[in-house]
């Protein structure tokens, strides 16, 4: 495959050249530009109308515990190879083998931008009357052209975004609590439709899995391993609990899981098209950005043309994307997870944490032992019960360790004179 040019800003196809690698607080707007998702909102709008208070936190908490953990382990591959996740998938997938995760992985990123595209018009189009499919292309073009631009302009809006979003959040929830009598009255609430603990375990897991898998395309920039770490995990556990906070108080309160409706039952609904569409803006160009790096990894063409490409299939599929939107993110969690739990089980299991340099790794076309343990871990999170993610990323990488140990002892066995 060729090399990424010198002067790609992206590092599409090489690692992050020293230059350019960011600092503390640089990395944490956008890492929380990340997971500030309103999303996050909708689903912890879901568990806040269906669990007590006290097992809100327990489930969010946990739930957030553990894709911090996930995410932490794949942000120090990051920082110690510079590398984006679609690149470290040649070390355990092969050079041509890394398209299955790369593929799954933009397609999966290109379908969020087009469910947030849609996300971002309805609010407007409520709130102006203008044709949704006009608003709907004018969105996805100005996403798409900021995602063009790169992890500056990441960088940027999540400056923008992450303070207004925060501030949004607080007020609708000091708003409700006003309301209707503080967070004592929160804490005495009983769900009308009760949601099994595990299972809100499972949806917290879920909101964020895919994304997450996703982290070393933005932990790379990090200018040491423990900037990566120690943004990823306040990213993911404080950030995406706080949005988990933020649609459940209003949800429990209204009855409402939509954040924008909660929203608008405060009188607050062009704030919400402002700051919300903001806050979804970001989100949409770092899943654009990402889905441009796995096509640039299995095209070999630069960042900035396959981010128009994605951008445009997923502006024309954005309605559609939006309205099977359960059905989409149902795909996404068998077939994701795993892809991970062999990143991470080649890496710190296999590999002892010690990778070749990039230009010097092995060059094997495919991998198969990654392979047959990316579909044993997606056919157990098809098939078993608990938290599917979870199942599928300890699946995939139990099975990548035992093909490893078995070929290394087979390699060693001695044969017969």
């Amino acid at each position: 495959m060729p090399k990424s040019a010198p002067e790609d800003p992206d590092f599409s196809l090489s690692p992050v050249g020293h230059d350019s690698l960011r600092g503390f607080w640089p990395m944490l707007l956008v890492m929380l530009g990340f997971t500030f998702f309103s999303a996050s909102m909708w689903a912890g709008g879901t568990l806040g109308a269906g669990l007590s208070a006290a097992h809100f936190i327990a489930a969010v908490l946990l739930g957030n515990l553990l894709l911090a953990v996930y995410t932490g382990l794949l942000a120090f591959i990051a920082a110690r190879t510079r590398l984006s996740t679609h690149l470290l998938a040649r070390y355990a997938f092969g050079e041509r083998g890394s398209a299955l995760p790369s593929c799954l992985l933009g397609l999966s990123q290109v379908g969020w931008f087009g469910v947030g595209v849609a996300m971002f018009a309805l609010p407007l189009q409520k709130l102006s009357g203008w044709n949704i499919h006009l608003l709907v292309g004018l969105s996805g073009l100005l996403m798409t052209l900021t995602a063009w631009v790169g992890f500056r302009a990441l960088a940027v809006l999540s400056f923008i975004a992450v303070p207004m979003i925060t501030l949004l959040g607080l007020f609708s929830v000091g708003t409700a609590f006003t309301s209707f009598g503080g967070i004592d009255a929160w804490f005495a609430l009983t769900p009308q439709e009760p949601l099994g603990f595990y299972a809100a375990v499972g949806i917290c897991v879920a909101s964020f899995i895919s994304g997450g898998t996703l982290t070393p395309d933005f932990a790379r920039f990090s200018r040491t391993a423990s900037i990566s770490v120690v943004t990823t995990v306040i990213a993911f556990l404080a950030g995406n609990s706080l949005m988990f906070f933020f649609g459940a108080v209003g949800a429990a309160f209204y009855q409402q899981a939509d954040i924008s409706e909660v929203l608008q039952l405060q009188g607050m609904l062009v704030s919400a098209v402002i700051i919300l569409g903001l806050n979804i803006w970001t989100t949409n160009d770092n899943a654009l950005y990402a889905s441009g790096l796995g096509f640039s990894n299995i095209t070999g063409l630069p960042k900035k043309v396959t981010v128009v490409f994605n951008g445009v299939i997923g502006t024309l599929l954005a309605l559609t994307l939006y309205a099977n939107f359960v059905g989409f993110l149902s795909v996404l969690n068998v077939m994701l997870p795993s892809i991970g739990g062999v990143l991470i089980a080649d890496f710190y299991l296999v590999q002892h944490a010690q990778y070749p340099d990039f230009s010097e790794r092995e060059r094997l076309p495919v991998r198969w032992p990654a392979v047959f343990a990316w579909g044993c871990g997606a056919a157990v999170a098809m098939t078993v019960p608990g938290i599917s993610a979870l199942n599928s990323i300890a699946t995939a990488a139990l099975v990548y360790v035992l093909v490893a140990v078995v070929r290394r002892r087979w390699r060693l066995k001695p044969t017969r004179a």
